[in-house]
């Protein structure tokens, strides 16, 4: 599945950005996906295994930020980087500067063998990235009220209110990311309605691509 001079998927498959904010449910809504049938590649697992103990990533992070950003195991230290980064716009770019050209090179190779029907990228930062809405067919965004993803996201990591808030800054906001919306999907409401949404999208991708 070669990449285009454009940077798109050169062949027929339809490819998809699902992206959303923090605690908007974007991993629920991809493995729905994928038990449907599409091939999703996941930009956050991807950058874990390039952080992991023995990640590619790792003898850059450490040449760059030191060894005090390593754990004993090999990984990166995700904590300490977060906190690192989020203070400091340079050390930011520069941790950016290494995964991101890996990122993008492994979701090509996984795009290559990829199987289902179409393609999900999940991408958080999809807007934010000012690249991936050149290489993608269409934008999906799961959506729900910020009321919501701050109560999530402080009961799945045992964050502050405030920890949530900052990072939902850090963010574009929500008008933004639905200006950039193909297809939204709302993640508020009960999992069996999500899952209506979901395969109801996942007919509408299935003639799109018997169209093309």
């Amino acid at each position: 599945m070669p990449i285009s001079p454009s940077g798109r998927i050169a062949d027929k498959t339809l490819s998809i950005g699902l992206t959303g904010g923090i605690g908007s449910g974007k991993t629920t809504v991809a493995n729905l996906l994928a038990a449907l049938g599409a091939s999703v590649i996941d930009t956050d697992l991807i950058a874990h295994s390039l952080t992991a103990p023995g990640g590619a990533a790792i003898p850059a992070i450490r040449h760059a930020f030191g060894a005090e950003f390593i754990n004993a195991d090999g990984s990166m230290d995700r904590q300490k980087m977060r906190t690192h980064v989020f203070t400091d716009q340079t050390a930011k770019q520069l941790l950016e500067s290494i995964l991101h050209p890996q990122i993008r090179q492994a979701c090509e190779d996984a795009a290559q063998t990829a199987q289902g029907k179409y393609i999900v990228f999940v991408v958080p930062l999809l807007i934010e990235s000012g690249t991936w809405l050149q290489r993608i067919n269409r934008v999906l965004v799961i959506d729900c009220d910020e009321e919501t993803q701050i109560t999530r996201v402080m009961q799945r990591n045992q964050f502050s209110r405030e920890q949530v808030c900052s990072i939902m800054r850090a963010q574009v906001t929500r008008e933004i990311r639905l200006q950039h919306a193909d297809d939204v999907i709302n993640s508020a409401q009960e999992l069996a309605q999500v899952k209506q949404q979901v395969e109801l999208l996942h007919q509408k991708y299935l003639q799109m691509c018997a169209q093309a």
